[in-house]
């Protein structure tokens, strides 16, 4: 049979219950025949413990003198999910093993907080599961060329085991959570939201990437690199369903595109709260005056999203964009009393309460007037655009925040998320 990967979320691992849970779901498949790697996140919550623990000694816990401490803080949250899910799998009459990231190991870069994973040996992996053991490997972590534990930034275990997945060229990598897959858009927001069967890759990365919590970006990037294929599904779904049956559910994050996908003009609208725009005003209009602007911000490592350059007047423009809302009142900072001053802009203005709604879809690719169907729909609800940024896939816009909600839900009603799909 296959080598399946496994991955189990915090609320899927929230307590001995559910962890008993686990280990029945993957004994089952493990009993099929199915090699079994297993990937677990810490359990819900008891990260955040940990760090909390740690900004109670310090405060200075964005600093970086302390990142190599939290990250071997951190990590341990993974370490005690593995030990519980192995003890839980014995319990089965199931072989099972448990490897922190350093014992497999997961060779990280030294970036503490947010390390990217550079190998992985599988040599010890491979000979457990010869031996008929079902492995697990902790999420999130790894270690670096001074042998120091890392972390990947939260969402981690998602990017490890897709990584592992592709190191061992699984058949398929299964990312069990709290949700039954990727849906067209936030149920809690439009309760008539449906589950797709279905997502290229391109549009999951589009969707991670504007917004979608269901899976992290960097493990679809992983994914689309190396080719990974995967599916999304619940872990609260009775441990004993049939395995078939389980192995067709949830959406499956595909990397073949056909007719019927692009049937579909839109797949999913996509938001995100997180955003904060700044401007800045009355700038010389001239070569080079965007670096100017952008240079200091990026060298300030704060990432710039959506921006706007307006129509110059009298040689003079205003400079509009989008930054995380963790990072705006640093980048008002920066923008009011360095970059202002050096390169004679009238004022700095900002506003920290925008957000983003996006929608995509493959199908727009061979389909003409969406981006004007969309922003009629907007017009007809009274929602103003303050700027607007397109690729290929999708079209965003940033909105005032208090229309957010009226924006999604008028958008997948024009697009008709709320039909069935065809069949």
């Amino acid at each position: 049979m296959a080598l399946i990967v496994h991955k189990y979320g915090g609320t899927s691992m929230g307590s001995t219950e559910r962890i008993r849970n686990v280990a029945k779901r993957v004994a089952k498949w493990h009993r099929a025949g199915h090699q079994m790697v297993v990937v677990p996140s810490a359990m819900s919550g008891e990260t955040n413990r940990l760090l909390g623990l740690a900004k109670e000694l310090s405060p200075a816990t964005h600093s970086t003198a302390l990142a190599r401490e939290l990250d071997l803080i951190a990590a341990t949250g993974e370490q005690v999910s593995v030990g519980l899910l192995a003890i839980a799998l014995q319990a089965e009459g199931i072989d099972a093993v448990s490897y922190a990231g350093w014992q497999v190991p997961i060779a990280t870069d030294s970036a503490f907080t947010k390390a990217r994973i550079q190998s992985i040996d599988d040599v010890r992996v491979r000979a457990d599961l010869e031996a008929g053991r079902v492995v697990i490997i902790t999420g999130f972590q790894g270690i670096d060329p001074e042998g120091n534990v890392t972390t990947l930034g939260r969402g981690g275990s998602d990017t490890s085991a897709v990584a592992v997945a592709a190191a061992m060229k699984a058949a398929e990598c299964l990312i069990y959570t709290d949700v039954d897959g990727v849906y067209t858009t936030d149920p809690r927001i439009v309760p008539e939201a449906r589950r797709l069967s279905t997502i290229s890759f391109e549009e999951m990365l589009e969707m991670a990437s504007l917004g979608s919590k269901v899976l992290q970006i960097r493990s679809v990037e992983f994914a689309g690199k190396y080719r990974v294929p995967l599916r999304v599904l619940s872990s609260f779904t009775d441990w004993d369903i049939d395995i078939n049956e389980e192995a067709r559910s949830g959406t499956l994050i595909t990397f073949e595109e056909d007719e019927k996908m692009e049937q579909a003009v839109v797949s999913g609208i996509a938001f995100n709260r997180d955003e904060a725009k700044v401007s800045v005003m009355g700038v010389p209009d001239k070569p080079g005056i965007a670096f100017q602007i952008l240079g200091p911000v990026a060298d300030a490592n704060i990432d710039v999203d959506v921006i706007i350059q307006n129509v110059s007047h009298d040689g003079r423009t205003d400079f509009s964009f989008t930054v995380h809302r963790n990072d705006y009142a640093r980048a008002m900072d920066l923008l009011k009393n360095t970059v202002a001053p050096a390169c004679g802009a009238s004022s700095v203005v900002g506003d920290p309460k925008i957000c983003k709604v996006s929608i995509v879809g493959i199908g727009m690719r061979s389909h003409v007037g969406v981006a004007s169907r969309m922003f009629r729909s907007l017009s007809e609800e009274g929602i103003n655009i303050q700027m607007i940024s397109t690729s290929e896939i999708k079209t965003s816009v940033v909105i005032d925040e208090k229309y957010m909600e009226l924006a999604v839900r008028a958008l997948h009603k024009a697009f008709d998320l709320d039909q069935p799909a065809e069949a």
